[in-house]
Formats: structure tokens, sequence, C-alpha cells
């Protein structure tokens, strides 16, 4: 047989196959043991960098749930660290069996047998995430849940789950499975208790959901619990918060996992098929605990930022020990993430004793001034949708506040307000909340930058005229208002958008907001450096109220700005200092620029947009202070400082697109007026608590290489002797190592002007004299074009009405001509006067009264558009400042008998020009050529008009008394004797948002 051929083709198969089967197995030998050594290389990698625990310091972590920190102000004993997770410990032998019998089936099948871990479990969740399969069963031990727990954290990667194999393996040699069952036991998280807190560990589970203790709970609650951990937030009964109970759709699958868990005990035969069926009949909703109301109070805002600042220590503490840089921690959020959760756990469980800045007396004062506060505002409600309940609820938004007490020199945080009801808003408005700064932002950004690079001192002249910078058009907080050149101590003061606007534009290229970054603000952005808008507070994101606090006490501190902090030290359970805060000033201004500034802020407190805040002090403070708001009033700031401490102030609705002056706001005043009021209340509080703190009694000093100098009101330059001939002579603080008035003034020319629409021009070679006052002070085309800069602006806005430099200077400035003669008017009789129509054209100077051919009257811009009239036939032209003349009005005839003297109305609209008017009389002869009216009886020789009855003799108009002896008029009574401009009157010094330009 074994000749035939089939035997022999068999052997030939069957030796092909054989030699296949071991070639085969050669390679899948070489494949498993390559890829064995592939995978174990790629495992060690993954753990190298786990130190090497002794068996003392595992025990020590897995074990370390029992102690808490506590926290402490002014060295005395606060209270512990407010836990998120409520924790009992409990004993094994004090554990209800089948709780552990449900832990056994559901969670570890194998607990009893293996090493930590189960490979077979392993490759199956390694597969099943490799595939990224739709079932994922998991595979970790008990032993791996509590090294993820205790040791490491729930970060999802490759990495952490080597590690925790690893761990878990060497646990197992360290600890006895009583006691890892047992730490497993307290150590787990079990979703919420009956007020919604979250809950760890078998005890606290049952006391929370079924108020039992763990060894009394039966088979059905039992295996209630024992599958919760799976899903916690999906399995517990309750809410979050105070909401109690879920609905029966809400509580639908913490029941049928708890069906499963049973299931899994009778498959497990921890339980038998009766037990089975009576305990999946069992009405587990009956035992669920009723919720009771957690309280709230002033005091879950400190614990709150307490806890928050010492995770941050913490975390940099750890990632440090472990060779991370601060920089890559802060860039890297996966990994902030991890090390923020270890410092968390660090912080709840290692025992520390946590010493704070703040000042628990201060703190309570601060915060019953802001409980008992009545003026906040209108409270809105809102209808919302519960996102877990799905229940219909109306919802309160009140006014929030925020306010923090800084320690100028060490940059403690002294005290805080971080809300009004920590129930209803649980964010820290003086820490968390970041808004926009508007006016407050000046000082910081614009003033103090120009002053420390030697553009301005105190007194100098800024601009305040509108202008169009690439579509950006900013206005004041009156809108129409441009009050023209004007120091910067009074621009300041009232807040000048315009002003504020146009010096940082000199200065933007020099990116002044690094000032900003060097004095803590935390959240500026490439676009912040770039935008002009900036100045007046519009910042990407802006800054918390610590953050702009911290900023103001850097002008009180001399220019050196420190970081604020709420951590002053912090110890171990031993007693040792793991933590010490040091105070490392930084130099932002000069001493000099810091003093300038706030000698400026205290007219802040005294004239300008704070001094409500001043004026309801109960006690004598050296203050300096800014206020502020945004648009549409989402935002109110007072910030201020005295040479010991800063507090800062914020309101506001939660969400900024509603109003401090909303309809429903009117009852309770001004957005700035309710925050100068609140402020006030804080500073009287904080005084009659720690008087010592504030110092009432200190007073800023002036450093050496601050000086007072005199320069020309409105060019900043040396005063020359026409500037002190016309009275524009100004004094006021500068920085002598940067900035001194020294190049003599070259502004100042002499001038003609005449007004247009109650504006003042230089008069034009073909200006009718009789319309020209002449005479006064002016300024060159140098100076226009240096005041206004690349911005540019309109010239005759230099000087207007109300400025204080008005009635001496002209501002020179070219009325823009044309060759059109004036558009006519319309005139009519009223008794025996002659009226008519204001002419449509804008360059207007005034109007000439003719009777047949013969001018009789000239009326003059500013002046009432009439002329008493005798018999004859009337008729007006419109005249303009080219001297062409509009066409005859309509004629008015009239028969009346003229009157024995006829003078013309004076001028009422306070146009801000000369003051008087020119007269209005008949001519000396019948002949227009060549001849100018006369007034009748005046004296008069030179054929001008004079105005009636001024004590003039030289024929020309005077000006109405004032009190001064040259004839020239006097400015608004400032009370400037001091060489420091007051604001004009336009209603924004009375420390209402009304004057808060922002």
């Amino acid at each position: 047989m074994k000749k035939t051929k089939w035997a022999k083709n068999t052997r030939i198969a069957s030796g092909v196959i054989w030699n296949l089967f071991l070639l085969f197995l050669v390679i899948g030998l070489t494949l498993t043991v390559f890829g064995a050594s592939v995978g174990a290389g790629y495992f060690a990698s993954l753990v190298e960098k786990e130190p090497l625990r002794s068996k003392e310091e595992m025990r020590s972590e897995i074990l370390s749930y029992e102690e808490t920190s506590e926290i402490y102000t002014n060295g005395k004993y606060l209270r512990k660290v407010r836990s998120d997770i409520d924790r009992k410990e409990v004993k094994l032998k004090d554990v209800s069996p089948y709780v552990i019998n449900a832990v056994y089936a559901t969670e570890d099948e194998y607990f009893n047998t293996h090493k930590g871990i189960v490979p077979k479990a392993v490759f199956r969740g390694l597969f099943q995430d490799v595939t990224n399969s739709d079932s994922q069963t998991g595979g970790s031990t008990l032993t791996q849940q509590l090294i993820k727990n205790q040791i490491l954290t729930n970060e999802i990667s490759y990495e952490r789950k080597a590690k925790e194999l690893l761990l878990a393996m060497r646990l197992e040699h360290f600890m006895t499975k009583e006691e890892i069952l047992e730490a497993y036991l307290n150590i787990i998280p079990y979703g919420r208790n009956s007020n919604g807190g979250n809950i760890a560990g078998i005890e606290a589970a049952a006391e929370g959901i079924f108020n039992k203790s763990a060894k009394d709970l039966n088979l059905a609650q039992s295996a209630y619990i024992a599958g919760i951990p799976q899903a916690p937030f999906a399995y517990t009964p309750f809410y979050n918060g105070s909401n109690g109970l879920k609905d029966e759709k809400g509580l639908k699958p913490g029941i049928n996992r708890m069906k499963t868990v049973l299931f899994r005990m009778k498959e497990t035969e921890y339980i038998t098929e009766k037990e089975y069926q009576e305990a999946i009949a069992y009405d587990i909703t009956k035992d669920f605990r009723t919720a009771a109301q957690a309280p709230k109070s002033r005091d879950e805002f400190l614990t709150d930022e307490i806890q928050r600042s010492t995770i941050a220590i913490l975390a940099d503490k750890i990632a440090e020990e472990d060779g991370i840089d601060a920089d890559r921690l802060k860039e890297d959020k996966k990994l902030k993430e991890k090390y923020d959760i270890l410092a968390e756990r660090s912080m709840r469980n290692d025992g520390f004793r946590i010493h704070s800045t703040v000042d628990l007396q201060l703190y309570n004062a601060m915060n019953d001034v802001a409980e008992n506060f009545t003026q906040y505002g209108f409270t809105y409600s809102e209808n919302t949708t519960d996102k877990q309940t799905g229940e219909k609820k109306t919802v309160k938004m009140p006014v929030q506040v925020g306010a923090t007490l800084l320690d100028n020199k060490t940059g403690k945080i002294l005290a805080f307000v971080g809300g009004r009801d920590h129930e209803l808003e649980s964010v820290n408005h003086s820490t968390q909340t970041t808004r926009q700064p508007g006016s407050t932002i000046k000082p910081l950004l614009v003033y103090a930058p120009a002053i420390e690079y030697g553009v301005i001192g105190a007194g100098s002249p800024v601009v305040d005229v509108k202008f169009n910078l690439r579509g950006w058009k900013p206005v004041n907080f009156i809108p129409y208002q441009e009050l023209g050149i004007i120091s910067a101590r009074q621009a300041l003061t009232t807040s000048q958008n315009l002003a504020a606007a146009r010096l940082y534009n000199q200065i933007q290229d020099r990116r002044p907001a690094d000032f900003l970054k060097k004095m803590g603000y935390s959240s500026l952005t490439p676009q912040d450096y770039e935008s002009p808008s900036a100045a007046l507070g519009g910042l990407s994101h802006g800054g918390t109220v610590q953050e702009n606090t911290s900023a103001y006490s850097t002008l009180a501190n001399g220019g050196q700005h420190v970081d604020p902090y709420i951590i002053e030290k912090i110890e171990d359970r031993n007693g040792n200092v793991v933590y010490q805060h040091k105070v490392e000033p930084v130099q932002v201004f000069s001493p000099q620029t810091a003093y300038i500034v706030t000698d400026m802020l205290r007219d802040v407190a005294t004239s300008g947009t704070a001094k409500v805040m001043k004026s309801k002090l109960n006690f004598n403070v050296d203050i300096a202070a800014k206020s502020g708001t945004t648009n549409s009033f989402s935002d109110a700031w007072l910030l201020g400082y005295n040479p010991n401490v800063s507090l800062g102030v914020w309101l506001g609705y939660k969400y900024q697109n509603k109003s401090l002056e909303s309809p429903g706001n009117t009852q309770y005043g001004t957005a700035s007026s309710r925050t100068n009021a609140l402020y006030a209340k804080f500073m009287n509080a904080i005084n009659q608590a720690r008087p010592e703190t504030v110092g009432q009694n200190v007073r800023f000093q002036q450093p050496k290489g601050v000086v007072y100098r005199s320069f020309c009101g409105i060019s900043g330059l040396a005063p020359s002797a026409a500037c002190s001939s016309a009275g524009l002579v100004r004094s006021d603080l500068f920085n002598a190592n940067v900035m001194l008035p020294n190049k003599a003034d070259d502004s100042i020319i002499s001038s003609a002007s005449v007004s247009v629409k109650g504006t003042r021009y230089a008069a034009l070679p073909s200006t009718p004299s009789e319309f020209i006052t002449a005479g006064g002070v002016g300024v060159n085309q140098e100076f226009i074009k240096r005041m206004l800069g690349p911005l540019g602006g309109d010239a005759s806005k230099l000087f207007p009405s109300k400025s204080g430099f008005a009635s001496r200077v002209v501002s020179g400035a070219i009325f823009p001509a044309d060759s059109v003669a004036p558009a006519g008017v319309s005139a009519s009789q009223n008794g025996s006067v002659l009226t008519w129509s204001a002419s449509p054209s804008n360059d207007v100077i005034g109007y000439y009264v003719y009777n047949g051919g013969t001018r009789v009257g000239t009326i003059i811009d500013g002046q009432s558009l009439s002329f008493p009239i005798g018999s004859g036939t009337y008729t007006v032209r419109a005249v303009d400042i080219t001297g062409l003349t509009s066409a005859p009005s309509n004629a008015v005839t009239t028969a009346a008998e003229p009157p024995e003297a006829q003078t013309p109305s004076d001028s009422t609209d306070g146009s801000g020009d000369s003051g008087g008017d020119a007269g209005t009389t008949p001519p000396d002869s019948n002949t227009d050529t060549g001849s100018k009216p006369k007034p009748p009886a005046n004296g008069g020789n030179d054929g001008k008009p004079k105005p009636p009855a001024n004590g003039g003799s030289d024929g020309k108009p005077k000006p109405p008394t004032n009190g001064e002896g040259d004839g020239k008029p006097k400015p608004p009574a400032n009370g400037g004797g001091d060489g420091k401009p007051n604001p004009p009157a336009n209603g924004g010094n009375d420390g209402d948002s009304n004057s808060d330009g922002d």
C-alpha cells in the first residue's frame, strides 16, 4: 500500500502541512514575542516616571480620607475646609453583608482570587478601546478603582491606565483584601444625598439616601446603592442643589440598575430565587429620604475663595515637584486639570492648616453693609426651565455687587464682597467676573503713562474736540459737548472721553497696555494693544474687581505693584510650613508719576465724579478716586485709595444686556450715584471696624522731583509776555525728571474775529468792519495744527463759548467760506418792530436793514432778529463772512412815526461773542456810498455804531459790565486762583454718572 500513488501523495501533503504548521508556529511565536516585547516596552515607557512608593507611602495615601484641612483667619480657627463631598468613615464589620455581596457581584466578581488586576478584563477593555467598540464593559477591579480615586486621577489616557495597573498589583502586596474592600467602601462616590450634596462612602450614602446606617440596609436598598458607582449622577435619586427627589422618569434608570444588580447577585448565587423575586418587587421609592434645606451664608464666598487659591498654590507646588514648568502648566489645559485634581484632593484630605490674610472683622463689616444696602436697583425675574427636572420656574436676577479691600504695601486681601446671595449665584464677583472697566481705565492706561513718558504734566492742555479715526467717532457723556482746550487735570476730573482718546492716540505706539499687564491685568488680548477705544475702557474682556483694585493700589504705593493674595501660609498636619507667601514688588510707574496722578484723582473726589462719595464719608481721609460706567450702564465702578488701603466697588447685572439705568431703576438714582453711596458706606464701616487700618490722618507724601511750575495754559509752554498779558498763565505739578515747560510760548497773535452762528472765527480781509471784534488775543495756525494733531478736528471748537479761555482767546480758525451770496430772508411787521427769519446759509454773520435804498441798521450774529421802525418801506439783507449780501427780503411798508431814539435789542442767546451789540441807527446821510451808520445821541464822531449806554468813549462795542477794569470779558467765576481750573458748569461734577463719559 505504501507504494500506491494515493499513499505517496498523502505523505507529500502531510509533510507540506507539517512544515507549514511549523513555519506559522515560528512566525506566530516570533510575532507574539515581538508584540509582547513592544507592549512591555510601551508599558514601561508609560510608567517610567511613576515614583516607586514604599508600603508606608501607599497605605498612607490610600487611607488618607479621614483628615480634613482647616482654615484660619486673624490667626484663629475659622472652620474646616468645606468639602464638596460628604464622607463618613465606617468599619467593614459595620456594613451590611448584602452591600458587600452586591459589590462583589457587580464590581469585581474575582476580587478574592485576583492579584489586583484581571488580565482578560484588561485585554477586553483594550480591544474595545482600540476598535472603538460601542460596548465598553470596563475592566477595573476594586483595587484599581481605589488606586484611581486615591493616588491617581480620573484622566482618560493610556499613561494613567498603565500606572493604575502597576500600582494595583503593588497594593495587593501591601494591604489585605479586607483592608482594600473597607477602603473602597469608604472612598467610592455614591452620587448625591437628599440635600443635593455630593456623597462618598457607604455610610454617607446610606444616611444621605435612606436615612439609615450602612449595617441596617436591606437587600433592595443595598442593591440600589451598590449600583450607583457605575454612573453616580444618573442613578442617584436626587437632583443637584435643593431640587429634591427626581420624578418617576428620573428615578427609572436607578431602579433598573438596582434590578440588574439583584440579577447578578442571583446569578453569582449570593441570593436565592425567592430573595431575588421579593427584592425586585420591593417599592424602593418609599424609602428615599426627604430633602432638607442646606444652610448658606456669607462664609461660603470666603471659604470658596480660600479653597480656590489654596488649590492653585498646591497645583503649582505639586507640578514643580514633578518637574513641570509653570508656563507649561498654564498653557496645557489638560495638564492643568490633572494637577488641579491632585491639588484639590490634597487640600481636602491632607490635614493642612490654611492661614488667610482676610480680617474677619473687616469682612463682616463690609458684608453687613452689602446685605443692608437698599439702593442696588431693580430686580428682574426670568422664566427658565430647569435642565435636570424640566420644570418651569422663575429665577430672580438682582443687581450684583463685587468689592475688594487691599493693603497697599503688601497686597493682602483684607476683605471682599463676593455677591448678594451665594445660594442664588455662587460666582464671586470680586475675583471671578471680568467686566469692562469703563473710565476707571483712564488713569492707568492714559494719564499715568503720558506723565511717565513726559508727554504731559498735571495741568498740561489737552484737546476735547471731536474727531473721526477710521470710522471711530467717540463722544463725551454729553454727546454734543466739546470743551476744547482744557487741562489734563480737568479732563480727568470730569472724565472727558475726547480728551482721553486724543491723548491716548499720542502715546499708543509706545504700548502703554504693558503697564496694565505689569499691574496684574490677566485677560489682555493683542487687540487691546491696538484698539483706540481701550482708552475709554473698551477692552476685550476687561478685568476683575480684584485686578482693577490692585492696579489702583500701584498708584497708592508709589508706583510699585504687589500681587494681591489671600493665602498667607499653609502648614501640614505636623505644623511644618509647606508654603509661605513672599511679597515681591514690581516698579511700574515712577514715584513722581504715581503722586501726580494721585493728586489729580484727589480732585475727582473733591469736585468731580466721586465727590458724592466723599461728601458721605463720616471721617476725614486723604483719598483719591475714579468712577466709571460702561455702554448702556451695564457696569458702574468706583475705585479709590488712601496711603494705606485701596477699595474697589462694582455694580452690575449678571447679564451685560441689562442696564443699571433701565426704566425700572429710575427710583434708585443714577448708576454712579448708587455706587458712590455704597462706596461711602463701605469706607465708613471699614474705618469704624479698624480705624488703624485705614489711617485717616495719613497723607500722601510728595516725592522729590515733583515740582510746581507756571506755564501758558493754552499751549503748555513756558509763559511768554503775550501769554501773561492775556491772563493765560497757569501753574500745576510736573515731573522734573522727564518734563518741564521750558520752551517759551509762541502761539499768541493779535486777533480780529467775527461770530458765525455763535462760533468765533478769524475775520477775513473782506469781512465788513462793523461785524468785527478787533484787538483780541488769537492763536496762529501752527498752534492749531499742533493741538489738533493727526486726528484733526474743528479748530473753531478749541475755545468754545463755555471754555475758561473763550472770553480771552479766539481760536484763529478760518471759516471755509464760499463765493456764493447767502440765502435771503422773509420780513414782517409786529407793531413798530420789523422782524425777519434767519437765513438758512451757514456763513451768515449778520443782517443789514434798509429803508428804501438807504441802510438804516446793522444786526450782528447773536442779536435779536428785529429792528424798530418808523414810516417807510423796509427790506433786510443777510451778510456773509466774505461781505456778500443776499437779495433783499420782501418789503414791509409802514406809515408810523419813528421814535426819537432807536436802539437794537440786546443779545439774549449767550452766544459767547463780545457781549454787546453794534448798534442799529439811521445813517448820517442819505447816501450809502462809504458812509456807515451812527447811533443817535452817542457822542460818536467816527461814524461807527456804538452800543447804547455802556460808558464807552472809543466808539467800539464793549462787553457788559463784568467787574474788569480793562474792558475785557472775565472768565467764568471758577475760583481758579490756584492755577487749577475747575471743570466747566456742564452738570458733570456732581459725582453722578451723567458726567462720567465712558
